[in-house]
């Protein structure tokens, strides 16, 4: 039932028309669509102008995505073509950010001061306080076109209106188009506070990837082997590339639950970060983000497996808690960390957020609460419909789940008691 109503999406003619030329070149023995990371690294710095060697690690993470990608993920052919474009795009425009910042040393001397890390599970209320604290003045977050297209650098004239912006804009809206019920799962507008793993995509070491394509090759590099610190570096610099142009704020306010795997990245290149760290019960959270990545994978496969998903998702979200957990407990930066329950949030929203505010000693000011306050009320629970599930649905169970998620339980109960 859960896989027929996830893979009967809606095609556009355009989608459908390469699907079927694809299909008749491949009967052909031809594969015109075929991904080649050599090929991409080559057109990508051609487009960029980059006539130097990519770092080892980059073009190690570029690699690793396309085997996968090509030898796991099953894609159909808008699936090839659209990882064709996103890949050379992606790699692109990490080039163009080079050059302008060996062209501007002194931008990698600014000063990053207290960033803001909203980390835990997806589905844990995660997006609607990140986009509740973008409405403080104190704080600037990466918006999705800036993620996606970030040359040029944003300037306070062109931040927002730009070519940029309207190209990210037809891009969403063709997403809603070919996944109906995305809205319902996940809410974003190019203006939207973005999530990092946008911006780690430019170091081609992301969870993104894993959303879109099934790859379970590049799934375990990107968990055991791949260079965190490095890609945190990049972090940084990507964030003062961002601000270079005059848009910025007192604090960086980050999102991304897979943070949840670089604590020590983190501390390590931002020593004085603030982690606020979100809590649900996984049997709660586990089919919420398989549905969101069955979703999505539906349109590059046309093979997309809901329980094979929801199987991947519950084993690699168990192993980042306990890691998590347990390089926690050894960092010891309980003063520079906050837990947030899901339920205290959904019950109190504006409490959760005097809650985190007065934890690290910011002011909120009534203009931010008041824009906060409006935010609410022009974004309630379910806007686009209810996003529906259970663990059923992608072939798990309560038992399976409390035994995988063992540590992360017991710890919840432990919070509870405080």
């Amino acid at each position: 039932m859960a896989k027929d109503s996830l893979t009967n999406i809606k095609r556009t003619s355009l989608l459908n028309g390469i699907n079927k030329v694809g299909k008749i070149f491949k009967f052909l023995g031809l594969e015109p669509f075929k991904l080649n990371a050599d090929k991409i690294i080559f057109k990508s710095k051609k487009k960029a102008g980059y006539n130097r060697n990519i770092p080892k690690h980059l073009e190690t993470g570029i690699h690793k995505i396309i085997e996968s990608v090509n030898r796991e993920a099953r894609i159909n052919s808008f699936g090839s073509l659209a990882a064709k474009i996103l890949f050379e795009r992606t790699l692109t425009e990490r080039l163009k950010i080079e050059q302008y910042l060996d062209s501007n040393p002194e931008i990698e001397q600014t000063e990053i001061k207290q960033p803001i890390f909203i980390i835990g599970m997806p589905r844990t209320g995660t997006t609607i306080l990140h986009a509740l604290m973008h409405e403080d003045e104190n704080h600037r977050s990466p918006l999705a076109w800036e993620c996606l297209l970030p040359t040029p650098v944003p300037t306070p004239e062109n931040y927002h209106d730009n070519k940029q912006i309207k190209i990210v804009v037809r891009e969403l809206n063709q997403i809603f188009k070919l996944v109906p019920d995305f809205k319902k799962k996940h809410h974003i507008t190019a203006s939207s506070p973005q999530e990092c793993v946008s911006i780690n995509a430019f170091d081609f070491n992301t969870f993104q990837f894993t959303a879109q394509f099934y790859v379970p090759t590049y799934l375990n590099w990107f968990f055991k082997e791949a260079d965190k610190l490095n890609t945190m570096r990049f972090h940084k610099r990507f964030l003062q590339y961002l601000q270079s142009g005059g848009v910025r704020s007192d604090r960086w306010l980050l999102k991304s639950p897979v943070h949840l795997m670089r604590l020590p990245e983190i501390f390590e290149v931002y020593p004085d970060a603030r982690i606020i760290m979100t809590h649900r019960h996984p049997g709660k959270l586990v089919p919420s983000v398989t549905s969101l990545i069955s979703s999505l994978r539906t349109l590059y496969s046309d093979e997309e497996d809901p329980v094979r998903t929801g199987k991947e998702q519950a084993q690699i979200w168990s192993s980042y808690f306990n890691k998590f957990l347990e390089t926690r407990k050894r960092l010891n930066k309980e003063d520079q960390i906050i837990d947030i329950e899901f339920e205290d949030f959904v019950n109190d929203q504006m409490g959760s957020v005097r809650k985190i505010y007065n934890k690290f000693g910011w002011e909120l000011s009534e203009l931010s609460e008041e824009k906060m306050k409006f935010f609410l009320a022009q974004n309630p629970k379910e806007k686009h419909g209810p996003h529906n599930y259970s663990l059923r649905d992608f072939g798990l169970n309560e038992t399976e789940i409390n035994d995988l998620f063992k540590a992360y339980i017991n710890f919840l109960s432990q919070l509870n008691k405080q």
